[in-house]
């Protein structure tokens, strides 16, 4: 519980998470909260936890490294009626295979995610998700042609509530919850030594980086063609 002389953190603790349109970090809240003593913090953000730990239609969640107050999944229906999501707001079947592929299998190239999927081409869905701000590109492959790798972002993890890349569920798991069947080899094991880009991009890190790979930007799915 946080002490009777600091209990003043603990509705501003609460009122960062609620404001900030991003997940608030640890970070950042010793930061904002610098002539604090740590401890306080700590406590205060303990204490606004406790107080959300109850039935209600809100809920405090660690995602992409940080704190946010969201509403409970079992209300996003309900949620969904009052935003009247437009359709054109939706990831078609192939981007969402496509983002599957590179959240499990990052860091990897154009050429690695079609061979994965079985088209011949992925460029105009990997120029979506850029647009979407849901994947970046975190380098090049160091083979000939030298090829840009893709990687998933911070904001993928705060769109589909997750903490950490390690949260993603089994790839049976996410076929069902998709209503298709995800490329089988998204089940094998994948060996990433290096953690997400989720700091300063480079400068290969920048949304045009898709479009250099093909002479002109297709619609998501038209340069798609399965063997």
């Amino acid at each position: 519980m946080v002490s009777d002389q600091h209990d003043h953190l603990k509705p501003i603790v609460e009122a960062l998470m609620f404001a900030s349109p991003e997940p608030v970090t640890l970070k950042q809240l010793y930061k904002l909260l610098e002539s604090e003593p740590r401890e306080d913090v700590d406590a205060a953000i303990a204490a606004v936890r406790a107080d959300y730990d109850r039935p209600g239609g809100l809920q405090i969640v660690e995602v992409a490294g940080g704190y946010q107050i969201t509403t409970k999944p079992e209300l996003h229906e309900w949620v969904r009626k009052l935003f009247h999501e437009r359709t054109t707001q939706k990831l078609s079947v192939q981007a969402l295979e496509t983002l599957a592929v590179i959240a499990y299998k990052q860091p990897v190239t154009a050429p690695e995610i079609a061979e994965i999927r079985g088209v011949s081409s992925s460029t105009g869905v990997l120029t979506t998700l850029i647009e979407r701000k849901l994947i970046k590109t975190v380098g090049r492959k160091q083979v000939v042609g030298r090829p840009f790798m893709y990687g998933t972002t911070r904001e993928f993890l705060e769109r589909f509530g997750l903490n950490d890349i390690s949260d993603l569920p089994k790839v049976d798991e996410l076929s069902d919850a998709l209503g298709f069947e995800l490329p089988g080899a998204l089940s094998e094991p994948t060996i990433t030594t290096s953690p997400l880009p989720f700091e300063a991009a480079s400068d290969e890190s920048i949304p045009e980086a898709a479009g250099s790979e093909s002479q002109e930007e297709e619609p998501v799915g038209a340069d798609e063609t399965v063997h």
